[in-house]
C-alpha cells in the first residue's frame, strides 16, 4: 500500500509540477548501462543473425556465377580458333565446326595426380547420363576423358595421364597428330616429322577425328620442340591449356557427332 500512495504521489506530482524532472533524468543516467547490458544480448544475436545471412547469401551468390561464368567461357572458348581456322583457309568456312554441344557441370570430389597416374572422381554418374569416354572440359579446355562410370559418380582419366592420347591439330597450320600424357603434367606429341611446320607457342585444338571429343576445343600449347639431324621425327612438348592442378569444377560434354569405333585410349596405346 505505502508503494502505491507514493506512486500515486509522485505521478500527480510529476504531472501537475516539474519537481520530478531532476529525479527523471537522474534515474535515466543511471538505468541506462544497466538497460544497455540487458539489450545487449538481444541485440547481439540479431546482428550475428543478420551477418551470418548477408554472408551465406553472399557465398550463395558467389558460387552460382563462378559456376554461370564457366558455363559461358566454356561455350565461346571455341570462338578464337575457329576465327584463326577462318582466317587461315576461307574456303572451308561451310565445314567450321558449331559452337553449343550439351554439357554438365559436375564437381571434384577427389583427384590422384601421383606422377605416373593422372585421374579425378567427378560427383556425376550413369544416373546423370554419363559413359565411358564422355569428353570434359573446363573453361581453358580440353581436360580428358571419362574412364570408369558408377551409378553416382566416375572416374576420369585426364590428358596428362601416361595411358591417355587425343587426337589434335596445329591450329596455326592444320597438322594432325596425337598428344599423348606423359604422366608429370605434360604432353608429348609423337610422329611428327623433323620437317613440319610447328614450332613453339602453337596452339593444339582437338581435331574431332574419331568423334570422341568436338573439334576446335584448345588442347595445349606447344613449349619445346626439338630437331635432331638422322632423327625421322620431332620430339615436342606442349602444356595443357586446362587448369588441371586447380580446377574444381568440370563440364561434361556431349558431342554432337557419335563416336566411332576410334579409341583415344587404343589412340595412346598405338603411339607407343
Amino acid at each position: 500500500m505505502l508503494c502505491v500512495v507514493l506512486s500515486l504521489l509522485l505521478m500527480v506530482l510529476d504531472h501537475r509540477y516539474t519537481y520530478v524532472e531532476g529525479i527523471r533524468s537522474t534515474l535515466s543516467a543511471v538505468v541506462y548501462p544497466i538497460r544497455f547490458l540487458v539489450d545487449l544480448p538481444v541485440e547481439g544475436g540479431r546482428w550475428l543473425s543478420e551477418t551470418l545471412a548477408t554472408r551465406s547469401r553472399l557465398l550463395a551468390e558467389n558460387k552460382a556465377l563462378r559456376r554461370e561464368n564457366l558455363m559461358l567461357r566454356s561455350r565461346f572458348q571455341k570462338f578464337a580458333s575457329l576465327s584463326q581456322e577462318n582466317r587461315r583457309l576461307r574456303a572451308l568456312l561451310d565445314s567450321a565446326q558449331r559452337v553449343g554441344e550439351r554439357v554438365l557441370l559436375a564437381d571434384l570430389m577427389a583427384a590422384d595426380l601421383e606422377p605416373g597416374r593422372q585421374q579425378i572422381v567427378l560427383d556425376k554418374g550413369s544416373r546423370d547420363g554419363v559413359y565411358p569416354g564422355q569428353p570434359l572440359v573446363d573453361d581453358n579446355g580440353v581436360m580428358g576423358q571419362i574412364r570408369h562410370v558408377g551409378p553416382f559418380s566416375s572416374t576420369a582419366l585426364l590428358l596428362t595421364d601416361p595411358a591417355h592420347a587425343i587426337p589434335v591439330q596445329v591450329n596455326r597450320t592444320g597438322l594432325r597428330a596425337i598428344a599423348a600424357g606423359t604422366g608429370e603434367g605434360l604432353l608429348k606429341v609423337d610422329y611428327v616429322p623433323v620437317s613440319a611446320d610447328i614450332r613453339e607457342g602453337d596452339q593444339l585444338i582437338s581435331s574431332g577425328l574419331g568423334g570422341r571429343f568436338p573439334a576446335g576445343y584448345p588442347v595445349a600449347v606447344v613449349t619445346a620442340v626439338s630437331r635432331d639431324t638422322g632423327e625421322a621425327y620431332a620430339r615436342i612438348v606442349a602444356r595443357p591449356n586446362a587448369r588441371l592442378q586447380l580446377a574444381q569444377h568440370v563440364l561434361l560434354v556431349w558431342p554432337e557427332v557419335k563416336p566411332d569405333h576410334v579409341d583415344a585410349l587404343t589412340l595412346g596405346e598405338k603411339s607407343r
